[in-house]
């Protein structure tokens, strides 16, 4: 078969396309797992319960594995800057008790990043997880804006030796993913639960919120539980146990 010169260059530009694109295949396949009925279904729920009782004052395991797990850096600028996940702490303004608790992306059955995105970006997938789609991010910033609970971040500035856990991009938002790269994979937890598993403190569970036998639906049984901001109506993911 013989092609045009003007064809042949057409053929290897899509080609040098493809190589071009290959390091965001990850999220290629996550944004498409969307309509995958066996990826991806509306019969669970994935979710954290974090028991603020169990969270120890100046531990960073959460926060040091989930940087790790998804090749996130601070590129020099504020800690405070990258907020897939950050330890908090709490004042009661009554008693004046501080408690410190992690924080990230609330993954909320009605969230208001993807009620703003202009192009589709952020997204919740069937089973609950709310995503960034990097194509089509145009760095708007208005999910940052819309976001009550500050879980998202801007990438700024060039990035490079990126874990495939979770492909990045410069101009684009990300956020806390619950490891979704994990989920997929069928492994039940998180970098964080595992992190703070391993110390010792057991403060984080994952796990289906709607499977009545998982053990974050049996804990959040056995005692009350509450979302950060509830006059907001947002139906979160994550919810927290031993707030005062």
């Amino acid at each position: 078969m013989s092609v045009s010169r003007r064809e042949f260059i057409g053929i290897g530009a899509v080609g040098a396309a493809g190589v071009a694109l290959a390091p965001g295949l990850n999220l290629i396949e996550l944004a498409t797992a969307r309509s995958d009925s066996e990826a991806v279904t509306s019969l669970q729920r994935w979710g954290l319960l974090i028991d603020a009782t169990k969270c120890a004052d100046g531990c960073s395991a959460c926060v040091d594995a989930c940087h790790t797990e998804n090749g996130v850096s601070s590129h020099g600028r504020p800690e405070t800057d990258a907020q897939w996940i950050r330890a908090a702490k709490v004042r009661d303004l009554d008693t004046g008790y501080v408690q410190t608790l992690p924080i990230m992306c609330q993954h909320c059955e009605h969230p208001p990043c993807v009620d703003v995105c202009p192009t589709g970006a952020s997204f919740k997938r069937a089973d609950g997880i709310v995503l960034v789609d990097k194509h089509i991010c145009i760095g708007c910033r208005y999910c940052m804006m819309a976001c009550p609970y500050k879980a998202r971040s801007f990438i700024h500035e060039d990035v490079t030796d990126q874990s495939h856990n979770a492909p990045r991009g410069k101009g684009t938002v990300e956020s806390c993913t619950l490891c979704v790269h994990r989920v997929d994979r069928g492994e039940n937890s998180t970098a964080c639960a595992d992190a703070c598993a391993a110390e010792g403190h057991r403060a984080i569970i994952f796990g289906d919120l709607k499977d009545p036998n998982s053990e974050i639906a049996q804990a959040l049984a056995s005692k009350p539980s509450s979302q950060l901001r509830p006059d907001l109506d947002l139906n979160t993911g994550v919810r927290y146990q031993g707030l005062s």
